[in-house]
């Protein structure tokens, strides 16, 4: 029987997310998560139908966490729409999905987990494509300058950055990080 009491479940759910990036995949257990959420031994078999119910609710709950709240989307509409402000805006998701450190790695154990698990593997598919298709909507609707394809080249290579700030996080000082976002912003964007 799945449990319905879904303060409980964002808890458990969130819990998943601080073991999938401080232990991977193959340390993700009901047992892992329990004790992460500090409740009873056995409250997650609870709430999941099985781990695979467990990744996929994780995934989704990353993904909810990283939305921008209603002001920041209402301080985006109401910016500039030029390259200059492009970059901002883009300097802006770096460092707020930079800032939720775990479960951006928990996106990546995530990834390497469906590398081996076909019907994750399916689900991470339609989630990131979804993704994908909506930045590319908001973009053309927001009358920023640059097209599709350089929605789509800005998302590979911020994300990368994203990874190397996150895992190897001396590489790149967050002044460079600034720096790199907006050189990405202005060699892509093309010019109006």
């Amino acid at each position: 029987m799945v449990r319905r009491n879904d303060e409980r479940r964002a808890a458990l759910v969130d819990a998943a997310i601080e073991v999938l990036a401080r232990e991977g995949a193959r340390g993700l257990t009901f047992r892992a998560v329990d004790a992460e959420a500090a409740v009873p031994a056995g409250t997650a078999s609870n709430y999941f139908a099985n781990r695979d119910d467990l990744l996929t609710q994780a995934g989704a709950r990353v993904y909810e966490r990283l939305q921008p709240d209603e002001a920041t989307i209402a301080r985006q509409q109401a910016a500039g729409r030029d390259r200059e402000t492009y970059a901002a805006l883009m300097r802006e998701l770096v460092g707020r999905i930079a800032s939720f450190r775990t479960g951006y790695l928990a996106l990546l154990e995530l990834r390497l987990e469906a590398t081996r698990r076909p019907e994750l593997r399916k689900v991470l598919t339609e989630r990131v494509r979804a993704d994908v298709d909506a930045n590319v909507a908001y973009h053309e609707a927001s009358g920023l300058p640059g097209d599709a394809t350089a929605v789509k080249l800005l998302m590979l290579a911020l994300n990368w950055l994203i990874v190397e700030q996150l895992t190897l996080p001396d590489v790149f000082t967050e002044a460079e990080r600034e720096q790199l976002v907006t050189a990405a912003v202005d060699r892509i964007v093309a010019a109006e």
